[in-house]
């Protein structure tokens, strides 16, 4: 393999080349992987025949061709036939020896976000968790003197006064379990990886929801049962996804529907801090009827501190991205009223270890 040949092949975004008239000359593995087309299906195409983008490309080629330079367009509706359209940032140049071919690089705009955040916490919010962490210990301590006064106080004074000493006891309780989130989001212990059957991580955090916060909502399952296992600390993938649960069922109606969904799909790789690009294949959905996310939080939902919800924390959802960032895994939202879905993508057990065996379905 040449050196421009292995460039091409390692680029870990979506790349094609098109040539004057149109046709497809050459697809690198991450374009194969995004269009989920083969090059061999792609080569000798006309690219728009195969791909839809929603812009006009050809009238911006055309001026590429002419000026010989490139061209940036950002929030582009990007599809084809076997995907459904992305939203994509992309960048257009002429070959400088070729300037008839077009160098087209395709970025994911959620994707591209996403890494620009750094894949988990802004800066911003870092800090503020860093000094909560510093603050929790010495605010838990006179909290506990406080509600232990109140409980005294309660049982002298009449029902009325008890109100009172009720509402104290309740509004310290309530900062301690914040606090106790904000010191599990910090001391957060690296994950023991093992193969583990997702269906069976799956199935755990779903029975523990029927039992609690879920017991009034109707759970759909659809799972692949073929999924190979992912490389993971059961604990945590369960911890993940009885956060996402309990979001999807404090926000759906009662009565609601959460389906859980697993599925494969090659279509996403993510960016190793070394450069080298990491499959994340296997998909797990969770979806719920519920009136969906504010628009204006939805970019930074994964964010500590931001929630939708009165009163909500907004570290159930940081703590989730970050122990899917550990797990080498991602996770994104697409949300409109009626129809919010989570998707977690986590890696493939490396195929030197043993597979596990699925425990057998109990009965509820």
């Amino acid at each position: 393999m040449t050196a421009t040949a292995s460039v091409w092949a390692s680029l870990p975004v979506p790349a094609v080349l098109i040539d004057a008239e149109g046709r497809t000359a050459e697809v690198n593995a991450a374009a194969e992987l995004f269009l989920n087309l083969s090059a061999r299906s792609l080569k000798g195409q006309g690219f728009f025949d195969r791909v839809a983008i929603d812009a006009p490309l050809e009238e911006a080629f055309a001026r590429i061709r002419d000026s010989r330079s490139p061209v940036f367009i950002n929030d582009v509706a990007v599809g084809t036939g076997d995907r459904a359209p992305v939203l994509c940032n992309l960048q257009a140049a002429p070959l400088v020896d070729n300037p008839g071919t077009i160098l087209l690089l395709i970025a994911p705009r959620e994707f591209a976000d996403r890494l620009g955040r750094g894949g988990a916490i802004k800066s911003a919010a870092k800090s503020a968790i860093g000094m909560a962490e510093i603050l929790a210990h010495e605010i838990k301590n006179p909290l506990a003197g406080i509600t232990g006064a109140a409980q005294l106080l309660s049982m002298s004074l009449s029902p009325e006064d008890q109100e009172l000493t009720d509402l104290i006891v309740a509004e310290s309780r309530r900062i301690v379990k914040l606090l106790e989130q904000v010191e599990q989001f910090g001391n957060l212990r690296a994950p023991e990886k093992r193969p583990v059957n997702i269906h069976d991580f799956l199935d755990r955090a779903r029975r523990s929801a029927m039992l609690g916060f879920a017991a009034h909502m109707t759970f759909v399952e659809d799972y692949d049962p073929s999924l190979p296992p992912t490389a993971g600390d059961a604990d945590q993938l369960v911890q993940v996804f009885l956060n996402l649960l309990k979001n999807a069922a404090e926000a759906a109606p009662r009565g609601g529907t959460i389906r859980i969904h697993s599925f494969y799909d090659l279509s996403l790789r993510l960016r190793r801090p070394d450069g080298t690009g990491a499959a994340v294949p296997l998909q797990i959905e969770i979806i719920d009827d519920g009136p969906g996310i504010p628009e204006e939080i939805a970019g930074d939902i994964f964010d500590p501190f931001v929630s939708g919800r009165e009163n909500g924390t907004g570290l159930g959802l940081a703590l989730v991205s970050k122990i899917l960032a550990d797990h080498g895994g991602w996770i994104s939202v697409d949300s409109v009223p009626g129809r919010t879905v989570f998707r977690v993508s986590l890696p493939v057990a490396p195929k030197s270890e043993p597979a596990p065996k699925s425990e057998p379905e109990r009965s509820e």
